[in-house]
């Protein structure tokens, strides 16, 4: 699958509704959980929207494979290691459940699982997917809430339980590591 998203792939999420990447950054909830904030972003060049690709587990997706339509996935936050969260708690403005950044060096716990929803076998870079949680089944979404100091203009990322076009994410710009040969079929000298 040439364009299909790759295990360790990092790359930035547009939210195809509202034209924003999915974001965060060290500033943490002043309500809910307390924890790292995830928020949308207008910039196109912001260092700070930036995920890992992972498996529920790293040996369960390794470097350079096509990530699998209904496969499980981490998102980790590239620049603070912390992994896109979702719990019962509310949202700060919409009242919808919070989205968090939680966990240290890439590992967090259960409520780090997202399931990728595509139409075909591979999520293709092409592709509107959804995020379904694993643990709340709730969707990724946007609605275009707008915070005010100190992250203004950024809007609020949280999970709603239906699927709907605030919750299609598309692939945008990256470095998508391609498949290695496995070393396991080269012939032997």
């Amino acid at each position: 699958a040439p364009g299909a998203v790759t295990c360790g792939s990092v790359l930035k999420l547009l939210n195809t509704r509202h034209s924003v990447r999915l974001h965060s950054h060290e500033v943490k909830y002043g309500s809910g959980s307390g924890q790292q904030s995830v928020t949308g972003v207008e910039a196109s060049d912001d260092a700070n929207s930036y995920w890992r690709i992972r498996g529920k587990s790293d040996s369960s997706c390794q470097r350079g494979t096509p990530v699998k339509c209904g496969q499980a996935i981490r998102l980790t936050h590239v620049n603070t290691g912390k992994n896109l969260h979702t719990h019962h708690f509310p949202s700060p403005l919409s009242n919808n459940q919070e989205v968090s950044a939680f966990g240290d060096d890439g590992e967090g716990d259960d409520l780090d699982f997202w399931i990728v929803q595509c139409s075909g076998t591979y999520w293709e870079r092409e592709d509107a997917v959804r995020f379904k949680h694993v643990g709340t089944e709730v969707f990724l979404s946007i609605t275009g809430e707008q915070y005010g100091h100190p992250i203004r203009g950024q809007r609020e990322v949280h999970g709603m339980p239906a699927a709907n076009h605030h919750n299609y994410w598309k692939a945008m710009e990256g470095v998508f590591i391609k498949p290695s040969l496995d070393p396991a079929k080269h012939d032997e000298l």
